[in-house]
């Protein structure tokens, strides 16, 4: 007959365990554990706490602020899960001191961050500075589309809610009359149908409700193009996006990227899924990160920046020109005129009507030449729209009647002229020409294709070991204060890989 060990379940052991020898030199959790008790000033939540003479005492927010970093490099999101791994697991025991703080402790300890979550950004990044982590010549920017805790369902604009209402209040008419049908039924059926219709009820109530007091205190949501957005109830500062996924409701989660070790120099959550206005934001961010830990105004000044061609547009080139960029923003035709790819599937030549690239500028009399050899006048000055310069110009219509290239020149039969038209710099220069050349030069096409390899491998880290793929909380502020800390478990990753032991 086989014969196995012994065991009893009743049995008592004691298992000896020291704290500090939990937190190993070399490892993410010590790095935390020694970033927070030694560099990062704490003081900077002094301000919430109100209990010097009365009152229980508080956690120390040291405490508070490595479990979190801790979960959030472990996956997790949850403040509930952080409780209960404070409460399970020996790491987090050790991180903690022993000490439980309660789910609702931990929520509204990162809820409430608003004015700190910078400062404590800030002391990694000089901490990774200090280190020699900081390229500082080379800057990758990008976006990651994120769900938030809130559904698309509850989306549309200030006509569509209304109508929602109007269509959940009429279900809920017709389902008050059933149930006062149902009272006239039999015993037996009254009870088991009844409560049934009694939940249905009391669900669409609190949903009319909740898109009442939503109305009544908010207004349409405007886009820069003056037409209205799409709003959410639950989370409006939050937004539909479309990603290779499907769409989404949520924020734009947005970094900026050194190089040299991947590190993260500033990034912010954004509601709006298109990226034609959201590189100003972010380096502006990014400069008064740098220069709180010491780096001067003009950081910026001659460094070089990528970004995919989501970005080219007149803001973000506007931007870089101010700040002295050297960017390299591509435009969404660029692979079109790489012949590069002219063997690849799914290449497709450029288009068989002419484009801007196919008219000569004529710098001594400002006017443009076409494939015909015919001229387009200026029309008019410099003019401004949407508070962007524009210039303009046109062609002759005796030009264009006859000319053997009408077909492929012309936007449709039925015009006459051609136009061109481009927002232009200070100078009148061609903003998106002039990045559309630059970027076809043999530099530009050395340069660009380095942009994945700086910043894809850091969303890469962060949604899919660091397993963030939703946001947990709600509002621009709360959302923003997540993604930071989630921007500071993944520099200091890179403290405890390629600085302190």
């Amino acid at each position: 007959m086989a014969k196995y060990k012994r065991y009893d379940y009743s049995q008592s052991v004691l298992l000896p365990v020291s704290l500090g020898e939990q937190l190993v030199p070399g490892t993410l959790e010590f790095a935390i554990h020694t970033l927070v008790d030694r560099r990062m000033d704490m003081s900077v939540f002094d301000d919430n706490y109100q209990n010097d003479d009365t009152g229980r005492s508080a956690y120390d927010p040291k405490i508070l602020l490595k479990v979190v970093l801790l979960g959030y490099s472990r996956g997790l999101t949850s403040s509930r899960d952080i409780e209960r791994a404070c409460c399970e697991n020996v790491l987090f025991m050790a991180m903690s001191c022993n000490q439980r703080p309660d789910h609702s402790t931990i929520a509204a300890f990162v809820s409430s961050m608003k004015d700190q979550i910078k400062p404590l950004f800030t002391d990694i990044l000089l901490v990774c500075d200090q280190e020699g982590l900081l390229g500082g010549t080379f800057f990758a920017i990008d976006g990651c589309k994120l769900s938030s805790n809130a559904s698309k369902e509850w989306s549309g604009k200030i006509n569509d809610l209304k109508k929602k209402k109007a269509k959940i209040e009429v279900k809920l008419k017709a389902l008050v009359e059933d149930h006062i049908d149902i009272d006239k039924e039999e015993q037996a059926v009254k009870q088991e149908v009844s409560a049934r219709r009694e939940k249905q009820i009391k669900r669409l109530e609190q949903q009319a409700a909740k898109i009442e007091k939503w109305l009544s205190a908010n207004d349409k949501k405007i886009g820069v193009n003056k037409k209205e957005l799409h709003s959410n109830v639950t989370d409006n500062d939050s937004a539909k996006m479309h990603t290779s996924h499907g769409t989404v409701q949520g924020y734009n989660a947005q970094a900026l990227v050194d190089s040299k070790h991947q590190l993260i120099v500033h990034g912010e959550a954004i509601g709006k899924g298109l990226d034609n206005d959201n590189l100003p934001p972010v380096v502006d961010g990014a400069k008064k990160n740098l220069e709180s830990i010491g780096k001067c105004k003009d950081y910026f000044e001659g460094k070089i920046l990528t970004a995919d061609s989501s970005y080219h547009s007149v803001t973000n080139l506007n931007k870089c020109n101010e700040e002295k960029l050297d960017a390299y923003i591509p435009d969404n035709k660029f692979r079109n005129r790489d012949k590069r790819f002219a063997s690849r599937v799914g290449y497709r030549p450029r288009s068989k009507k002419f484009t801007f690239a196919d008219f000569q500028y004529d710098r001594d009399t400002d006017e443009y030449i076409c494939p015909n050899g015919k001229r387009l006048k200026r029309l008019g000055k410099l003019g401004r729209h949407k508070g962007k310069l524009l210039k303009r110009y046109i062609s002759y219509e005796n030009d264009c009647r006859r000319c053997q290239f009408r077909a492929k020149c012309l936007q449709n039969k039925d015009a006459k002229r051609r136009h061109l038209s481009y927002y232009a710099d200070a100078s009148g220069q061609n903003i998106s020409q002039a990045m559309v050349k630059k970027i076809d030069t043999q530099k530009g096409r050395k340069i660009y294709p380095q942009r994945i390899g700086i910043v894809e491998p850091v969303f890469a880290n962060i949604r899919v070991h660091k397993r963030m793929n939703k946001f947990t909380l709600r509002g621009k502020i709360k959302v923003n204060i997540q993604w930071l800390l989630y921007c500071m478990v993944h520099n200091i990753e890179k403290v405890a890989n390629y600085g302190f032991t």
